[in-house]
């Protein structure tokens, strides 16, 4: 039997509600496919993804930066407590084989480095547009139009 697959969802804890509807429709086609999602647990397209994973029957991880879980998403199949603060967006990116990033601000963009450091590939959806000084594209960073084709490059052996 195979073990499935974990994908990292990170993003805004401020979902607009575009954001919010980009991050249920990732969720749930996530689910679909069998993917445990693993997320930061709390507001924002963590919320929203949890929202979409649960509409589709799948699981979804939340690893909280508090020590209890009064502040979770409700969505949410599981909580991890971490009492870490922020270092707990190091145990969300690693967690997961692969990484999406939906919408952001500075925390965001530290979790992808922190991806990054880990040798985690990362697909990038509505969210930084990053790109080298030297011009081209980021080794192990790809970019999605849609979450239907984030969630296809989050399949592919590359990922």
């Amino acid at each position: 039997m195979n073990a499935p697959r974990y994908v990292s969802v990170i993003g805004a804890s401020r979902a607009t509600p575009e954001l919010a509807a980009k991050a249920e429709e990732l969720g749930e086609l996530l689910a679909r496919r069998g993917l445990v999602v693993v997320c930061g647990g709390r507001d924002g397209v963590m919320d929203a993804v949890a929202r979409g994973v649960r509409r589709a029957g799948g699981v979804s991880i939340g690893i909280l930066p508090e020590a209890d879980r009064h502040r979770a998403a409700p969505d949410l199949t599981y909580t991890v407590c971490s009492a870490m603060g922020y270092a707990r967006n190091l145990s969300v990116v690693a967690s997961g084989d692969v990484v999406i990033a939906l919408g952001g601000a500075w925390g965001t963009l530290s979790e992808i480095a922190l991806a990054r450091n880990v040798g985690k590939p990362v697909i990038l959806l509505d969210t930084w547009s990053i790109t080298p000084p030297e011009g081209g594209e980021l080794d192990g960073v790809r970019r999605a139009a849609t979450p239907a084709e984030a969630v296809e490059l989050a399949l592919t052996p590359e990922a």
